[in-house]
């Protein structure tokens, strides 16, 4: 089987969040996709199916190492690089298995860039009792919350909560335990926990808890900066038509999540960034 290895969302030759991307020319059972994830061992691993011969057309699921998920934004970019360089630069239509996207990439001058069109969007206030039990797991209580972005339940392609931070040294100190993280997260239906301090109106600097998938943290999350843009839009916030998420600093790996979006509410957005082979 080949198995490609690509860093998503990288600045520069660094950083950046790394996917398995698995080109399939006929699909396999759910048990050897999850056994394929599991033995790569990233936080995501894509398996494409190509559905007619033009090779602008495929069928995509995404496996973490203990379980499927939805969607995947990093590991879309990954797959869009991949399919550039294979069957040509452009736009891809990719099925997932609860929505229909897009993902294109191309050649820059500092190396591939994909972007993808998310599913729609969607947010919603987080119950007082859910938001003391995902404020405990972190050991935060409400006045480490920024009073400018109230927590909330969002969705671009999966479900995430995020908690706006106001103070970075909290974000930097982040830690909770995994075993009791992948219970909350699994039982609240949400991919991960988004942390996020504004640094200003345009740029986000952000720490995903990917307990329920197995994994501490995400170095970078395309599907919950795909939700956070959505439900930056529901809030009315000053984004300009673009915002930039920096993540992964507090764990050596930087990487850059760039959305761009417009004012209708609950439509897609375009998440972007650049990607290295490992």
């Amino acid at each position: 089987m080949d198995i490609q290895r690509i860093a998503a969302f990288s600045k520069g030759h660094e950083g950046g969040n790394p996917a398995g991307v698995v080109l399939l020319d006929t699909s396999i059972g759910e048990e050897e996709m999850a056994r394929v994830a599991a033995e790569v061992g990233y936080s995501e691993t894509v398996f494409a199916v190509p559905l007619d011969a033009s090779g602008k057309k495929w069928r995509v699921r995404y496996f973490s190492p203990e379980t499927e998920v939805p969607f995947c934004g990093h590991a879309t970019i990954a797959l869009g690089t991949v399919l550039g360089k294979q069957v040509g630069w452009g736009t891809v239509e990719l099925t997932l298995n609860d929505a229909v996207i897009t993902v294109d990439a191309h050649r820059s001058e500092t190396g591939v860039v994909a972007t993808l069109t998310s599913p729609p969007t969607n947010s919603q206030a987080v119950p007082d009792a859910l938001l003391t039990e995902v404020l405990s797991l972190f050991g935060f209580r409400q006045a480490d919350l920024d009073d400018r972005l109230p927590p909330a339940r969002i969705h671009g392609g999966s479900d995430h909560i995020v908690l706006p931070l106001s103070d970075r040294t909290r974000l930097a100190g982040m830690t909770y335990d995994l075993s009791l993280g992948r219970d909350v997260m699994r039982r609240l239906g949400v991919a991960t926990i988004m942390l996020v301090v504004v640094e200003d109106d345009q740029t986000f600097v952000v720490r995903n808890a990917f307990a329920s998938g197995g994994v501490l943290e995400d170095p970078a999350t395309g599907a919950a900066a795909a939700a956070f843009g959505g439900y930056l839009r529901d809030r009315n916030w000053p984004h300009r038509g673009r915002f930039t998420i920096r993540q992964g600093e507090d764990m050596g790996q930087p990487s850059l999540i760039g959305v761009e979006l417009d004012n209708t509410p609950g439509s897609p957005v375009r998440v972007s960034g650049g990607t290295r082979r490992i």
